[in-house]
C-alpha cells in the first residue's frame, strides 16, 4: 500500500484527485499538507476515510515522515517546482498536477530532481485516461484515419471576473493557456508525436483586452509537426462554447464532443460511427499509472519529460 499526501486543498484536489486517490487500488490518502490549519483539517474530514489524513502546514514536517512514499502536487502552478524538488529531496514519488511548472527553468530543476533522487515523476494530464479518447488514440495510431494531418481542439469557459489566481502574477503564469490550454497541447502532442515527430513550428496570438491582466484571456496556438501536419489550439475564459477535440487524417476523421472535462463522458464519432465506450473515472486512470509505474520502476505514461515539453509550447505562445 503506497501512502500519499496532497499538497493543496483547493477544488480540483477535493473534488477530483482525493476521490480518485480513493478509488485506487494499492494507494491511501496518508496525509494533507496546506499553510491554513483550518482547511487542511475540512480537506481531512470530508474525505470520510477509515482513518483520518494527517494534517500538515508545515511541508518539511510532513516530508519528514518515513511512512510516506508520495506527494499530489496540487498547489498553485508557481509553487509546483518548489514543492517537488523538496519532495524528490525527501525520496518521495511526485505526482503534480498541470502545468508542471511556470517556466521552463523550474520544469528542468523538477526533472533533474527527481532523476537524481530516482523517484518517480507524473504529470496529471487526465484527458488521456478518458476511456473513449484512449480507445480513438489506439484506433488512430494504428491507421485507423490514415496518415494523420491536423488535430484541432477547442475548449474554453467564461470567468465572472478576474480574481482567480491563474490571472495574477504571485503564483500563476497563464490563465486559460494553464486552465485548458495545456490539456489541448497534450492532445494534440499524444495524437501527432507518435507518427508526426515533434513540434517544428509554432504561432501564437494571445488576447488580454477584456480584464487587462498579465495573463492571457484567449489564447489561439497553431503547431506544425516534422511529419507536416497541424494542431489548431483554440482556449478562452471569456466565453462558453461546446468543447470539441478533432482528428483527421488522409482517410477520415473523428470528432469528440463535450469530451473535454472532468466527467469522463461525451460523444465520440468515427467515420460517422459512434464509437461505444464505458464511461468511467479518468482521474482513477491516471493515478492508476502512477502506482504502476511506482511498483513496476518505469516512468508513468507523462512522464517529467512530456510535461517539460508541454511547458515549452506554453512558454513559446505567451512568454
Amino acid at each position: 500500500m503506497l501512502n500519499f499526501a496532497i499538497l493543496g486543498t483547493g477544488g480540483i484536489a477535493l473534488r477530483s484527485l482525493a476521490p480518485a486517490l480513493a478509488a485506487t487500488p494499492g494507494a491511501r490518502l496518508w496525509s494533507v499538507y496546506s499553510r491554513d490549519a483550518a482547511r487542511a483539517q475540512a480537506f481531512a474530514e470530508h474525505q470520510r476515510p477509515a482513518a483520518l489524513p494527517r494534517v500538515f502546514t508545515s511541508l518539511d514536517d510532513l516530508l519528514r515522515d518515513p511512512e510516506l512514499h508520495a506527494v499530489i502536487v496540487a498547489t498553485p502552478d508557481r509553487l509546483h517546482a518548489d514543492h517537488a524538488v523538496k519532495a524528490a529531496l525527501a525520496g518521495k514519488h511526485v505526482f503534480t498536477e498541470k502545468p508542471m511548472a511556470h517556466g521552463l527553468e523550474p520544469a528542468r530543476t523538477m526533472v533533474q530532481a527527481c532523476r537524481t533522487a530516482g523517484v518517480q515523476l507524473g504529470v496529471a494530464y487526465h484527458l488521456r485516461w478518458h476511456a473513449g479518447h484512449r480507445a480513438l488514440i489506439e484506433r488512430v495510431h494504428h491507421g485507423a484515419l490514415g496518415v494523420l494531418r491536423h488535430v484541432r481542439a477547442h475548449w474554453t469557459y467564461r470567468a465572472n471576473d478576474a480574481q482567480n489566481w491563474r490571472a495574477h502574477d504571485d503564483v500563476g503564469r497563464w490563465w486559460s493557456l494553464a486552465g485548458t490550454g495545456t490539456h489541448l497541447v497534450d492532445l494534440a502532442r499524444w495524437t501527432l508525436v507518435p507518427s508526426g515527430g515533434e513540434v517544428v513550428d509554432q504561432r501564437s496570438l494571445i488576447t488580454r483586452s477584456v480584464w487587462k491582466g498579465p495573463h492571457d484571456e484567449t489564447a489561439i496556438i497553431s503547431l506544425s509537426f516534422a511529419s507536416g501536419a497541424t494542431a489548431e489550439i483554440v482556449t478562452s475564459v471569456l466565453f462558453d462554447s461546446p468543447s470539441r477535440f478533432e482528428i483527421y487524417g488522409s482517410a477520415g476523421s473523428a470528432i469528440c464532443e463535450n469530451t473535454l472535462g472532468t466527467h469522463g463522458g461525451g460523444q465520440i464519432v468515427v467515420e460517422k460511427t459512434l464509437l461505444e465506450y464505458e464511461c468511467t473515472n479518468p482521474y482513477v486512470g491516471e493515478l492508476q499509472d502512477f502506482v504502476a509505474a511506482i511498483n513496476e520502476n518505469r516512468d508513468p505514461e507523462v512522464s517529467g519529460e512530456e510535461g517539460l515539453r508541454n511547458v515549452e509550447i506554453l512558454v513559446s505562445a505567451s512568454p
